[in-house]
């Protein structure tokens, strides 16, 4: 069962995770979002179509893999529907290694426009495939923990997990 509009099916599953609840939503059987419990910029669940688990079998494996500690990158087609800047900065994101973090100042000059800092936080924000797309691993100037859609828990749990250290261990570095 799938709902369709306009020649567009979208499915969801939701997937526990040791993050809380993750919502997958599908668009046409490629993922095209990811989000978390109380997300900033979480749209409507209605958006979401029906829920249906069949085009997430290999998106699960790969993020089972994740929270075991067995996978550092994912190897998933996306749908991300988005401004080019947006799909752009998206697309930089994918580029940080596991455990390592890069500040928007420095994903700006990535992009070639140094002076793009905050445009970059406002489009990092906006990610809607969290996790995968790994938008937990970009910081403020001075180091520390700016906004994330997820939650600064969440971020500072995230960044810990890759990092191979206690939750609180982050907490200190921030």
């Amino acid at each position: 069962m799938t709902a369709t509009t306009a020649s567009v099916t979208t499915q969801h599953t939701v997937l526990d995770s040791p993050y809380g609840p993750l919502t997958l939503v599908a668009t046409d059987g490629v993922l095209s979002a990811l989000y978390m419990t109380d997300q900033r910029h979480r749209p409507p669940q209605e958006t979401f179509g029906v829920p249906d688990p069949e085009p997430f079998g290999e998106v699960i494996r790969q993020l089972g893999e994740y929270f075991a500690g067995d996978r550092s990158t994912f190897g998933l087609p996306l749908r991300l529907a988005g401004t080019p800047f947006q799909r752009s900065v998206w697309a930089e994101l994918l580029k940080i290694p596991y455990g390592e973090t890069r500040t928007y100042g420095e994903l700006a000059e990535e992009l070639g426009k140094p002076g793009a800092s905050r445009a970059v936080g406002l489009a990092n924000g906006k990610n809607p495939v969290g996790i995968i797309v790994p938008c937990h691993r970009v910081i403020g100037a001075s180091g520390s923990l700016t906004g994330y859609g997820g939650g600064l828990d969440r971020k500072r749990r995230l960044l810990a997990f890759e990092r191979g250290e206690p939750e609180d261990a982050v907490q200190a570095l921030f």
